[in-house]
């Protein structure tokens, strides 16, 4: 996500690396817990990763400018209401939305989701994207997480190890992930 300055001149705070694993079964959506402006790490413990949804049945992640994410979780889980509970058509309903409202579209931010059945990552173009491999990340350090999961997917079936392992390879590498995670699985 760009550091662009908003209407008031003010750098946005951002939040980043996210990482989503399938496999066997469970899923696991990882995020680290550094917020930052700038250069400036204004939060370290902040929590991007929750469940949503009628009896939390979904988790979703996000990367980007935090109060973007927030309004992007309150309509995702309005269309998992309208929808009663189905993942991929509140996806898609919430991408349409997200890029024709002239308010949405000017949300920077991007996010995984998942249920029992599907991962998937939302952006702001409107795209639904279901990963190859089932494992996503997004956000400053998502390509390291990515890299470090797909290498050791080969190596490891536990969804979760597999994301606290790659979430910490990207805290090594990446100035703007930190190793305080939040994890939750479906």
């Amino acid at each position: 996500m760009s550091d662009r300055n908003d209407s008031h001149g003010l750098t946005p705070w951002h939040g980043t690396t996210i990482i989503g694993v399938k496999r066997n079964g469970k899923t696991v959506v990882a995020g680290d817990g550094q917020v930052s402006m700038g250069n400036t790490v204004m939060k370290p413990n902040a929590r991007k990763v929750r469940r949503i949804g009628k009896g939390g049945a979904v988790v979703a992640g996000f990367a980007g400018a935090t109060a973007d994410a927030f309004t992007l979780f309150e309509r995702l889980e309005k269309k998992l209401e309208q929808y009663s509970g189905q993942l991929m058509r509140a996806a898609v309903e919430l991408a349409k939305d997200w890029r024709t409202d002239k308010y949405l579209r000017n949300l920077e931010a991007l996010m995984i989701v998942a249920d029992a059945d599907t991962l998937l990552v939302l952006t702001g173009n409107g795209d639904v994207l279901e990963p190859e491999g089932g494992i996503a990340a997004i956000g400053s350090g998502g390509n390291f997480a990515l890299s470090a999961a797909r290498a050791l997917s080969d190596y490891e079936d536990d969804a979760e190890k597999i994301a606290r392992r790659a979430m910490a390879v990207a805290a090594e590498v990446c100035v703007f992930t930190n190793d305080q995670v939040t994890l939750e699985t479906v």
